[in-house]
């Protein structure tokens, strides 16, 4: 088994490699930073005697999803197993960021993800098995004030996972969106410490009920019961201006700490 992560460096594809490495599995690594990847992967294979390839790429660019794509094909690497990890949120109003960043987001959170699911699913299908995780987040259930791209994106990860998983059920492929609340990672480093309202989860946590929900046929989850009862039932039932409200003071408020 092959599993590909994208984003591995740190944070929730790092746990990821962890994990399907403790499961055996042969990884694929990809991230911008070569460093920080030729160092997990020396530890995942003396640890676990696995085989890792470290491929470096910046997704954000035009194409990147072709590329990588590309590239494992080379290496005639056959994935069983694709986390799309990789994402980043901007924090502050639109008029106030800078354009280009912007559409690196959607670039990254959207169509870099995509390409790599649509390049990839195709043999999937053809072997009746294969697993496509979509890292969205709670983010995807309201609109989001002063992360107006972010919580788009995640939107988009959100409802193009689900109706993936329509679109696979009947051929062997186990298609989940995972939507984390706060999760103690680097992410907050480039959103911005304001970006985190509510208690944060750690990795751990997040990972232990994203593999425990693989094994069921949901085709997502919010993981932590107070992250869930607010992303599935009170941004249904409060209307979406208030909710946007709430929002709005919150994330004014960890901004002003």
């Amino acid at each position: 088994m092959v599993t590909l992560i994208t984003g591995a460096s740190s944070g929730i594809g790092e746990e990821f490699a962890h994990r399907y490495a403790a499961q055996k599995h042969d990884l694929v690594l990809v991230a911008r930073t070569e460093s920080k990847l030729q160092a997990l992967a020396e530890k995942l294979r003396a640890e676990h005697g696995i085989t890792v390839t470290v491929i470096p790429c910046d997704l954000t660019a035009p194409e990147a999803a072709e590329r990588l794509w590309e590239e494992t094909n080379r290496a005639e690497l056959e994935i069983d197993v694709l986390v799309n990890n990789a994402g980043f949120g901007t924090s502050g109003d639109v008029a106030d960021e800078s354009p280009k960043r912007l559409e690196q987001e959607v670039r990254l959170n959207c169509l870099t993800l995509t390409g790599l699911t649509a390049r990839y699913l195709p043999a999937m299908r053809e072997r009746k098995n294969g697993t496509i995780i979509n890292i969205a987040s709670t983010a995807a259930f309201q609109p989001l004030p002063h992360m107006a791209v972010y919580g788009a994106t995640k939107a988009f990860v959100l409802s193009f996972t689900e109706a993936l998983w329509s679109e696979t059920r009947k051929d062997g492929i186990r298609v989940l969106a995972v939507c984390p609340g706060p999760t103690d990672t680097s992410f907050f480093e480039i959103a911005g410490e304001s970006a985190a309202v509510g208690k944060m989860r750690s990795v751990h946590q997040l990972l232990d009920n994203t593999l425990r929900t693989l094994k069921t046929t949901k085709p997502s989850f919010v993981d932590g019961v107070g992250n869930a009862i607010v992303a599935r039932f009170v941004t249904r039932v409060v209307p979406k201006r208030f909710v946007m409200t709430i929002v709005d003071r919150a994330l004014q408020h960890r901004s002003s700490q």
